[in-house]
């Protein structure tokens, strides 16, 4: 059996099996790129050139589109290229950057999502103290905190999993490089340092999904005290979005990584990694666009503007706090 000093390159699972269901992924998966692309691109776009939206929320909106887009284009372009080409193969170092670059993207993405919750609490139930809290540095700060604690995060799980002897052969069991499957590639005897880091990990995580479930008990609780129903209609559509989100890549997730692996095969694998990974990137622009006026008419805007030729966005800043 080969170990990790002799392995160049990994093999990643192939999508498809004959030339034409190849081709047929190909384009289903460039669908899917460009409809992320499109969809993050926009509200980006719509962000930073509107200056109505230059306010806390819509910040972490940028942030949450920016993170989306590099974890759609860490797996997908690979997954594509292997399939318009007919091969399996990466190598190792970019296994490891692939790697590296999806948890990152994906922590830095939850961290973010834990922050937004707390945005929407202060804003909703102590809106008196919303300008003091949320100002423009306290945003920055906490921005910044979630890359960063993203980072860290994947630069231990990077380090710990790549550490690992690998006696099992070279083969992932998944279209793009994932903790899970390269620690079925891991000696029986040397992975339980990584399934700590990860337990570890899952302990954090689960602290910041109390932190969310509180804020939004409190929310919903604060909402429905209000008195005018036009102002408990404006707070549950700017509530809702973000806890259809955070749902849907919690839910996704925690069972690709904590599934017990009585329930694990190659077609669920390949199935829940297709939804934590491709979905939330893909669905989060609509989500946030669907009931949210401003972010449509910013969308049409930006829209008209590329139309027209006459795109100039201003600098971006956080103001109306």
């Amino acid at each position: 059996m080969p170990n990790s000093s002799s392995i160049s390159e990994f093999l990643l699972l192939p999508l498809a099996d004959t030339r034409q269901l190849q081709l047929l992924h190909f384009w289903l998966l460039l669908g899917i790129y460009l409809a992320a692309l499109l969809g993050n691109g926009l509200i980006s776009t719509a962000v930073a050139c509107d200056r109505r939206l230059h306010t806390p929320m819509y910040f972490f909106l940028l942030n949450l589109a920016l993170l989306d887009l590099g974890c759609i284009s860490t797996t997908l372009p690979k997954a594509m290229a292997n399939t318009l080409w007919d091969t399996r193969a990466i190598s190792y170092a970019g296994c490891a950057a692939q790697l590296f670059l999806f948890l990152f993207f994906m922590s830095a993405e939850y961290y973010l999502l834990t922050i937004m919750s707390y945005d929407r609490y202060v804003a909703i139930c102590k809106p008196l103290h919303y300008g003091t809290l949320m100002d423009s540095r306290a945003c920055a700060t906490m921005a910044a905190a979630a890359w960063g604690a993203g980072l860290l995060n994947s630069l231990l799980h990077t380090a710990s999993t790549f550490s690992l002897p690998l006696c099992q052969g070279n083969v992932v069991n998944q279209f793009f490089c994932e903790i899970p499957q390269i620690l079925k590639l891991a000696c029986s005897d040397s992975y339980i340092r990584e399934v700590v880091v990860i337990i570890f990990s899952a302990v954090l995580f689960f602290g910041c999904f109390v932190f969310i479930v509180e804020s939004y008990v409190q929310i919903f609780l604060a909402v429905l005290r209000m008195p005018s129903e036009q102002g408990r209609h404006k707070a549950f559509s700017t509530c809702l979005p973000h806890l259809a989100v955070v749902s849907l890549f919690l839910s996704s997730g925690f069972f690709a990584y904590l599934k017990p692996p009585s329930v694990s095969s190659s077609s669920m694998d390949l199935m829940v990694a297709l939804l934590y990974s491709m979905v939330p990137p893909v669905v989060n622009p609509l989500i946030y666009s669907m009931r949210n006026q401003e972010v449509k008419d910013a969308v049409r805007k930006v829209i008209n503007k590329c139309v027209s030729q006459t795109f100039d966005c201003p600098s971006f800043g956080i103001h109306d706090m």
